[in-house]
């Protein structure tokens, strides 16, 4: 199942360290089956308020993901973007291609009490 890294992140004055970490983030992503999805695009807001920019990167799963997050290539680089650009970065399991959203909605009905 496909997983993902999303990275809310805040805007930030340019600095010669982020252009690094941009520069070699691939690299370490890369070895683990991971590939940009989402990076320095323009997003669309409609419902609440999601200022800075929207980061997602793709991987075969989710071991492969929290690899990558774990590896000391990325831990490397890592405080070139923490120390400049504050934000949230989450790992997060996708859903299988056949998934189907009422299923889930008929589990949540049936723990819902009786009335």
């Amino acid at each position: 199942m496909p997983a993902y890294a999303i990275a809310h992140l805040q805007e930030a004055a340019p600095h010669r360290e982020v252009l690094e970490y941009i520069e070699r983030v691939t690299a370490t992503f890369e070895p683990h089956g991971g590939r940009f999805l989402v990076h320095a695009a323009q997003h669309e807001v409609k419902e609440g308020s999601w200022p800075g920019h929207v980061v997602v990167i793709g991987f075969p799963g989710i071991a492969e993901a929290r690899a990558w997050w774990d590896s000391p290539a990325y831990q490397e680089i890592a405080p070139l973007r923490s120390r400049h650009i504050r934000g949230d970065i989450i790992l997060v399991e996708g859903v299988p291609e056949n998934y189907d959203a009422s299923a889930t909605a008929e589990a949540m009905r049936a723990s819902l009490p009786t009335e």
